[in-house]
């Protein structure tokens, strides 16, 4: 079952429910409106907060949708089994309609339904409740639903860094149930607690869809008290369910990320299975960021759009690829998505040319500072002044300042070098430069991705 076919199974799951029709809403924009807050939409229920705290959505009480979204702060795991930065979340809500028991229900049935859902194993499911804090008691409910579905050596009770979901320190918040799926090749079988932990850490089983049941709002941090409706936020990555449908034990290896891959494994002089994850991975969320918009700066939306084209650069060259890697892997990607999203298509000029431009400007930045880096760490050594295998401090600035090179590919290059980079000095200097650029003739800071 290719991905298309989940996108729409989803969907017609929801809005033909026979006990609640769901209406279909599209996806909002990756840029949040109205919300400086945050740079992106990072989960499925984001543009819906105001809806799930009591404003009335003009579609009704129970969607379903597919949410583009953006997360970095796991940037440094893209590369293994299960993570990236872009992602498609399927989700479903109730705006104070049906609450745990519909929901636990409906999830199991797509899952595992072969006429309606995905077919999936239910003896392969294991799931995980809330065992309860001050904020809020121990989710019996849940385990009792479940208990209806699947074994009981299969339901797992879990503290709230597991089980419990809010969208910050404001806004609405609750326990959630999350179901996971065995992706080994023999399957595990019943599994202590302890036992699940380890298959969890070891991907051994991925999280496939969640349901958080938000009753709950937060205030600066805290649980304040609940809110005027109980809601259901339902929540399954798309990515990491088409592993689960098409057995595969990552999310590269789908039809989502397959022909890129498949591309640079025959066209790479170099190959690298991380370097290569990293560089589809940075490409595809850059195309959907351009497509909603956002363009190469060196703030907000922008610095992050051009720190994820610079990594998948650095990528690229590590690689070894062709000349016309970039062009081919957005016109693949493109033609992916083309039918789930019109605007990437639309756009798809666009697309290439601003990252094609941002890849040209880095590889001159990248030559001018390899350059400048290997003198300065060969003068160094030559002058012994290199003792205790820290990079000198003028030398990081400089790189970063004059040269515009990024200070994670700074410390890259001097970890392969054997050196270190002292993150604290440099950070303590950037901000010395900070204030005497403020009070400059210019009065503006320019560094690090500048170039």
């Amino acid at each position: 079952m290719q991905s298309d076919e989940i996108r729409s199974r989803f969907l017609k799951f929801f809005e033909n429910n026979k006990r609640n029709k769901h209406k279909i809403i599209p996806s909002a924009s990756l840029v949040p409106e109205n919300d400086p807050s945050v740079l992106f939409n990072t989960a499925g229920m984001q543009p819906l907060v105001p809806y799930l705290l009591g404003e009335v959505h003009p579609a009704g009480k129970c969607l379903v949708n597919i949410q583009k979204c953006v997360r970095t702060q796991d940037i440094d795991e893209v590369g293994d089994n299960t993570h990236d930065t872009f992602f498609e979340m399927m989700g479903n809500w109730s705006l104070g309609d049906y609450f745990k028991e519909e929901a636990i229900k409906w999830s199991y049935e797509f899952l595992t339904s072969k006429d309606e859902g995905l077919g999936l194993d239910p003896k392969r499911l294991y799931v995980t409740v809330f065992e309860g804090d001050e904020n809020a008691p121990k989710d019996t409910e849940a385990f009792g639903i479940w208990k209806k579905y699947i074994s009981e050596n299969h339901i797992y009770y879990m503290d709230a860094k597991t089980n419990w979901w809010s969208v910050g320190d404001n806004g609405p918040c609750g326990p959630d149930t999350e179901m996971f799926y065995d992706i080994t090749a023999d399957g595990l079988g019943d599994l202590t607690k302890e036992e699940y932990i380890k298959a969890d850490s070891e991907q051994k089983v991925i999280e496939i869809w969640n349901d958080v049941f938000m009753e709950y709002e937060k205030r600066d941090g805290k649980v304040f008290g609940k809110l005027k409706q109980r809601n259901v936020d339902t929540g399954a990555g798309l990515e990491r369910v088409a592993m689960a449908v098409q057995g595969k034990n990552n999310i590269f290896d789908t039809d989502l990320f397959g022909a890129v891959m498949e591309f640079i494994k025959n066209t790479a002089k170099n190959y690298d299975e991380k370097n290569a994850r990293i560089a589809a991975d940075h490409i595809r969320t850059s195309i959907f960021l351009i497509s909603d918009g956002v363009l190469p700066s060196n703030k907000n939306q922008g610095y992050i759009l051009r720190r994820l084209i610079r990594r998948a650069v650095l990528k690229i060259n590590k690689l070894n690829l062709t000349s016309d890697f970039v062009k081919k892997s957005v016109e693949i990607f493109i033609e992916k998505y083309k039918n789930s999203y019109s605007n990437i298509l639309q756009n798809d000029k666009m697309i290439f040319d601003v990252i094609s431009t941002e890849e040209n400007k880095f590889k001159k930045t990248l030559e001018r500072g390899l350059k400048q880096f290997n003198n300065n760490i060969i003068e160094t050594y030559l002058n012994g002044v290199l003792t205790d295998k820290t990079l000198r401090p003028d030398i990081v600035f400089s790189l970063y300042t004059s040269d515009g090179f990024p200070i994670e590919l700074i410390t890259e290059i001097a970890k392969e070098n054997g050196l270190d980079v002292d993150l604290e000095v440099f950070k303590q200097d950037m901000e010395e430069h900070k204030k005497l650029s403020r009070t400059g003739a210019t009065g503006m800071f320019k560094g690090g991705l500048a170039n």
